[in-house]
């Protein structure tokens, strides 16, 4: 628990987010992604060479060299820029997606949309910008999400969810009444597609039928068993009544094997970004399995990122790699045939 000051600047929040995630265990206490309870078919047989395995994958009219995205986490501070500029570095040497952190440091403050901008790094990167879903109930529309998408020449645009983690925070936007219209008419009008994102707590079916009805073009589950970001705000909370308040939804939310399923059944017709606590190529490979198009991972690239560019890099290999080897080891060839491969529970 953090000592009591000011309200905190945007700025400052990002700088708690980082420093928190970064040197404490914020992940949920007892609530797992669900994944664990999947398993493949192992096939000693496969028929396939390891290296004819093809991973590439089309997403908003570029193409993926593998179905992984760094996931939404910073910005708006000097240290998110350095966070920034070596994810961005790595996305661009292995051509996979790239999510940026919340842009409304940068839509407040000007100066700090340097922050954000990775082009010059990743001109060839699928990406995308990031506003607060909740802030359209807080005189935000379609300009400053068009602001978002041309601050940082951005393929997409998510809109993130994240009613707890605002509830939770003492100077936190909690009016989220009549927000569902606001969306639809952004996605209308703004001018790249719109991706609908919780931060950790994943989508009910009756929020995805929603969101898809409102016009989004993907939904990114972040389903509970990562980092909790109830346990954040707990880390950052000015008051022992707010810690405590905090700390009850450590392990709230839906596990990211459930709302990929829930996702799947309510937008059939969207792509699924699945993410929420997948920590490697497997749990991507299970991810796709059960009806992702591709996964998204954080914790894992900060702590790398916060090291060098060189450690993001490998830990793309790795995890890019452990998909090949379950891919070959479950003879599927290609992302398509993967999609197709049973899995079973214990």
């Amino acid at each position: 628990m953090r000592e009591v000051t000011d309200s905190p600047t945007t700025e400052s929040r990002k700088v708690d987010h980082i420093r928190i995630n970064l040197e404490q265990n914020v992940d949920f206490p007892k609530l797992t992604t669900g994944l664990e309870k999947y398993r493949f078919l192992h096939r000693a047989l496969p028929e396939l060479n390891l290296d004819e395995i093809d991973t590439a994958i089309p997403l908003f009219g570029k193409t993926l060299h593998a179905p992984l995205l760094i996931s939404s986490m910073t910005g708006g501070a000097e240290m998110a820029y350095r966070i920034n500029t070596h994810l961005a570095e790595a996305a661009q040497e292995y051509k996979i997606a790239m999510g940026l952190g919340s842009q409304r440091a940068a839509i407040e403050d000007n100066n700090l949309a340097y922050t954000y901008q990775v082009r010059k790094v990743a001109p060839d990167i699928v990406l995308f910008a990031n506003v607060g879903a909740v802030q359209l109930n807080y005189g935000y529309g379609i300009d400053q999400c068009q602001r978002a998408v041309d601050m940082v020449e951005a393929d997409a645009l998510i809109l993130h969810f994240n009613v707890l983690q605002e509830a939770v925070q003492p100077e936190g936007d909690t009016r989220f009444a009549g927000l569902l219209q606001k969306v639809e008419q952004v996605c209308k009008n703004v001018s790249v597609p719109v991706i609908a994102k919780e931060v950790g707590w994943g989508f009910s079916i009756t929020d995805v039928k929603n969101l898809a009805n409102a016009g989004v073009a993907a939904i990114d589950v972040a389903g509970s068993g990562g980092t909790s970001w109830s346990e954040v705000e707990y880390h950052r909370a000015p008051t022992a009544f707010h810690a405590r308040v905090a700390r009850s939804f450590a392990d709230w939310g839906i596990p990211t094997a459930d709302a990929i399923r829930y996702a799947v059944e309510g937008a059939p017709a969207l792509p699924v970004i699945a993410s929420g606590g997948l920590r490697d190529g497997i749990d991507i490979a299970k991810c796709i399995a059960l009806g992702a198009k591709i996964g998204g991972m954080a914790g894992p690239f900060l702590k790398a990122a916060d090291k060098s560019p060189e450690a993001v890099i490998e830990l793309i290999h790795e995890v890019i790699r452990q998909l090949k080897i379950a891919m070959l080891c479950s003879s599927a060839a290609n992302l398509d045939q993967l999609s197709q491969t049973p899995l079973y529970t214990d």
